[in-house]
């Protein structure tokens, strides 16, 4: 089983020595599942059998599906005979020619005549249905196949995006450490501006500066994104239906960035925390293609 994106193209063909059924199935994303089909009335008692197979083999995606039909040579020039009709006509005409006393004597091109050809629309339903259902089924596999391969192209892409996040994740943690030493010459230097005049116990000091960089402290926002990170991996590896797994430990991870963020204030790990924020986005856009 592999990876399916919702964007796909697949298309069918079956035919005999009549008629020829090309059935086109184009899909985008969705959350939900969407068909629209355009296609004779002619095929409108399967369409319940179509959108089966269909709700059968996706899970997601909007589809739009195109069965079309013509004749092939040898349906234009062959003349299908009714043979009710002309027992009909036969069995009507009959009893007239014996109360006449009269033989009855037809010539079997009389019945080539339109009035005892099998009624058309009737004729091709019966006859199509199983090409129609070939088609169906052949553009159904191709269908998988495409969404199959772009699925694998995602999933690579995605990858590539998350090994960028990472990256940063791994620079924020190192600049951690330069932080507290950070923030307590920065609040020293602010404290010294406004109380120049006023003497600073420095033992009371160091504990509001302590108390200060605990609110700050980051290293449990980094400690699950970790996690996330392990487990999103993970999911993009596996197999199957995995959109929805995906857009949850995007939201939790953008949780954990804008945290990391909004406590930081060193002008590295904001710059590197940007860097993370713009490679969720993309995975967050690349993967709604995702089934």
């Amino acid at each position: 089983m592999s990876v399916y994106s919702m964007t796909g193209f697949g298309k069918g063909e079956a035919k005999d020595k009549y008629f020829t059924i090309t059935t086109e199935i184009k899909t985008v994303n969705n959350r939900f599942k969407d068909f629209k089909f355009r296609m004779s009335s002619l095929f409108n008692p399967i369409e319940i059998d179509l959108r089966s197979k269909l709700e059968n083999e996706f899970r997601r995606g909007s589809f739009d599906i195109s069965v079309s039909y013509k004749k092939n040579e040898k349906a234009i020039v062959e003349f299908l005979v009714d043979t009710k009709k002309i027992e009909a006509y036969i069995a009507l005409l009959k009893p007239v020619f014996e109360r006449q006393g009269v033989t009855m004597s037809i010539s079997p091109t009389e019945f080539m005549r339109q009035d005892f050809s099998k009624d058309e629309d009737e004729q091709k339903e019966k006859e199509m249905e199983p090409l129609v259902k070939a088609s169906f089924d052949a553009a159904i596999k191709a269908l998988k196949h495409s969404r199959a391969q772009e699925g694998q192209k995602l999933t690579e892409k995605l990858l590539e995006h998350l090994s960028i996040y990472e990256e940063n994740l791994a620079r924020v943690e190192a600049r951690k450490l330069e932080y507290p030493e950070l923030m307590k010459d920065k609040l020293t230097q602010r404290l010294n501006e406004k109380l120049k005049d006023l003497k600073i116990d420095d033992s009371r000091f160091m504990q509001e500066v302590v108390y200060y960089l605990e609110k700050l402290e980051i290293d449990e926002e980094i400690n699950r994104a970790k996690i996330h990170l392990i487990k999103l991996k993970s999911v993009l590896k596996s197999t199957g239906e995995i959109g929805r797994q995906i857009d949850f430990l995007l939201q939790e991870l953008g949780r954990e960035t804008n945290t990391i963020g909004s406590k930081s204030a060193h002008p590295d790990i904001s710059s590197h925390v940007v860097e993370m924020k713009v490679q969720l986005e993309k995975i967050r856009e690349q993967a709604l293609n995702l089934e």
